[in-house]
C-alpha cells in the first residue's frame, strides 16, 4: 500500500538518480538520510547525532552541523517550489535543488546527546533560486543559524538517469 503523501519526507520524493547525497540521499546507505517535513509555513527535521559525529567529547562536529543545515535547506527549497507551483511532490518534472551558497553561524557548542531539531523558513523564491533560513536547536537552545541560497539543479544534472 502506498504511504500517504503527507507523511512522506521531502527527500523520499527525490528521483532515484538524485538520491545519493551523503546528507539527504535515501539511497546512500552510509549517509545521514535526513528527513524534512512541512510544519505550517516552516519545515522541520530531527536528527540524532552518533558518536562518530564528535568534535570533542560531548559535542557535535561543526561540519556535520553545516551538512544538516545545507541538506534541510535544499529539501525545503524543493518542497517550496512544488508548493509555489501548486503541485504535489510526486509529480513530474521533479524539482531538485543544489547549494549555491551556504552561510553558517555557530552560536554555541552543540551537545552530542539528544536529538537536534532544524527549522527552516523560505525567505525568497525568485526563478530558479530560493533563499532559505535555518535554525538548529539542541535541548531547546539555538546552537546554529544558517542561510542557504539553493539553486534548481541544472537540467543536465537532474536528468541523468
Amino acid at each position: 500500500m502506498k504511504e500517504p503523501i503527507l507523511r512522506r519526507a521531502f527527500q523520499d520524493f527525490y528521483p532515484n538518480h538524485t538520491s545519493y547525497c551523503y546528507g539527504c540521499g535515501r539511497l546512500n546507505e552510509t549517509g545521514l538520510q535526513i528527513k524534512s517535513y512541512w510544519e505550517g509555513d516552516e519545515t522541520v527535521c530531527t536528527f540524532q547525532p552518533r558518536p562518530e559525529h564528535t568534535a570533542v567529547p560531548g559535542y557535535v562536529y561543526g561540519g556535520l552541523l553545516a551538512s544538516l543545515v545545507d541538506c534541510h535547506a535544499t529539501g525545503t527549497a524543493a518542497a517550496a517550489a512544488y508548493r509555489a507551483a501548486g503541485r504535489e511532490m510526486d509529480t513530474e518534472p521533479p524539482f531538485r535543488y543544489v547549494t549555491g551558497s551556504l552561510h553558517v553561524d555557530y552560536l554555541r557548542p552543540t551537545p552530542l546527546a539528544g536529538p537536534l531539531t532544524l527549522r527552516a523558513q523560505v525567505k525568497e523564491i525568485k526563478g530558479r533560486k530560493t533563499i532559505v533560513s535555518v535554525q538548529l536547536y539542541a535541548a531547546g537552545q539555538l546552537c546554529v543559524r544558517g542561510e542557504v541560497v539553493a539553486v534548481q539543479m541544472p537540467d543536465d544534472m537532474a536528468n541523468t538517469k
